[in-house]
């Protein structure tokens, strides 16, 4: 009797053993996920909760199983609220480690340099996964970069964070500024930033381009900035024609072309690289500047340079057809 219950011992022992051994490597199995797939935990949302979605999702195949090794295998760290990326084949080892440890999945929203606050609206109402919803912000008071959001997270705390990010730069940027800004304060460094962002897309001519604004500034002498007179007609959205006589001369807060001076407040949301031309302006005598015809601009000193310059930029326009 004695040498039988010991033998059964011993085999009960050995079972268990191999049970264990048996367990372990089903804990660390490939999963029956066969492609990546994204699993959303709700915030309060229990470990056993969380199972029952992974096995939703198809990353497990068996909730039972799942929290007993879970209890016998795994980090009794709090699972993570958020959404969650599973590779193909997770094993349910990975799904804990996941739960618990992984960051959740981070989607991007990107602001270009010079949009205006009604398309960064635009932007953000449009970005998937977010929740509620926004007014158009205060033009200039976006810093145009990519954002990272979580899904859930609301529209106006990303909105929030964009608006941090300009006051930030502005604070680090300003106490910087050259002695030649021709700007006053770190909010017509925006308003004159928003106008070079607006006049070129070639990033090394924005301070050249604040040079000319800053001599003009200092002279008394009008910046007749093409994009002043648009933004009062269209909010900063693109015109979709000709500019017409009548507009050039119209009297309102933005149009350089019938005022002296900065327009009243920002004509989009320029980017650090315009904030800073204008922090630090390109030192030069020019006081003109027409487009050239590759995407840039070529500049004047005097009035009688810069007429020769528009009669080519006339000529190029001309044979390209978009002239008469």
């Amino acid at each position: 009797m004695l040498r039988a219950a010991f033998v059964l011992l011993i085999l009960a022992g050995i079972a268990a053993v191999v049970g264990f051994a048996y367990a372990q490597s089903d804990w660390r199995a490939d999963g029956p996920l066969t492609e990546a797939s994204n699993v959303v935990i709700s915030r309060g949302a229990t470990q056993d909760q969380a199972a029952y979605e992974l096995e939703r999702a198809g990353v497990i195949d068996d909730v039972d199983r799942f929290r007993i090794y879970a209890r016998l295998f795994g980090s009794d760290d709090h699972i993570r609220a958020g959404e969650f990326r599973f590779p193909a084949g997770t094993s349910k080892a990975e799904a804990l480690d996941i739960l618990q440890h992984a960051e959740p999945v981070q989607r991007r929203v990107t602001v270009p340099e010079g949009l205006p606050s009604v398309l960064v609206a635009e932007s953000i109402m449009a970005a998937p996964f977010l929740t509620g919803t926004i007014e158009a912000p205060a033009e200039g008071s976006v810093l145009p970069a990519t954002y990272n959001y979580e899904r859930g997270e609301s529209r106006q705390a990303l909105l929030e964070r964009m608006q941090q990010a300009m006051d930030e730069t502005l604070a680090e940027l300003w106490p910087d500024r050259s002695p030649d800004t021709p700007v006053s304060t770190p909010e017509e460094a925006v308003v004159l930033a928003s106008v070079v962002e607006k006049e070129t897309a070639t990033p090394e001519e924005r301070p050249m381009i604040a040079g000319v604004y800053a001599n003009r500034l200092r002279q008394g002498i009008m910046l007749q900035a093409d994009p002043t007179i648009i933004y009062p007609i269209t909010k900063g959205k693109p015109l979709g024609r000709r500019i017409r006589r009548s507009e050039i001369a119209a009297v309102n807060d933005y149009n350089t072309y019938a005022m002296v001076g900065l327009p009243k407040g920002p004509i989009a949301n320029p980017g650090r690289a315009a904030i800073e031309a204008v922090l630090h302006p390109a030192e030069t005598d020019a006081l003109y500047f027409v487009a050239d015809g590759t995407g840039g601009h070529v500049f004047a000193e005097t009035l009688a340079e810069h007429n020769r310059n528009v009669a080519k930029w006339y000529d190029i326009r001309r044979e390209r057809g978009e002239m008469e």
